[in-house]
């Protein structure tokens, strides 16, 4: 098992994260959600809106068993992607599951300064929005492997973090 998979509410480092203990690995990063948009020629807001939410975690689902057979991979996966249990046990074959576990108030702290546009944020109250999200997954983001608190732990550690424990792999 060689492959990491980060996990977590969305603005909770995810890609960013991935994609730069990748670099320092020299490991291929995969972006669950960047795929899907590349694939269906749509944004996940507008997949959503067009076709919901089962369509969209098809699509995850796809994705999944596509990377599944990746080695040395980090792989970071939608906020939702830990709602489809088969999509998780298939990935955990392959590697290891991080939780990057932040409060709901953190979250919409980050998101308020984030460079991308965050749909969470275009709601009436995105604070309860986000912490609702929360409440319904805690418990399928708490099965991961390995979880990190990224309210005690600056980004350039976290980085490393990840980094070392890909390695060790």
């Amino acid at each position: 098992m060689t492959n990491v998979i980060l996990t977590g509410l969305p603005g909770s480092g995810k890609t960013t994260i991935g994609r730069a203990a990748a670099k320092l690995l020299g490991w291929p990063h995969v972006d669950f959600d960047t795929e899907i948009e590349h694939r269906a020629h749509a944004s996940v807001q507008q997949i959503f809106a067009r076709h919901g939410e089962a369509y969209f975690r098809t699509l995850e689902q796809s994705i999944s068993r596509e990377f599944a057979t990746c080695t040395k991979t980090i792989m970071s996966t939608g906020g939702g992607w830990v709602t489809n249990l088969e999509s998780v046990a298939l990935l955990r074959q392959t590697g290891r599951i991080i939780y990057l576990r932040a409060t709901p108030s953190r979250l919409v702290e980050r998101l308020a300064t984030a460079r991308v546009r965050r749909p969470l944020l275009e709601v009436a109250d995105p604070l309860g929005t986000l912490t609702d999200i929360y409440e319904k997954r805690r418990h399928l983001y708490e099965l991961a492997d390995h979880t990190i608190d990224t309210e005690v732990i600056d980004r350039k550690e976290l980085i490393e973090l990840v980094r070392s424990y890909a390695a060790s792999l």
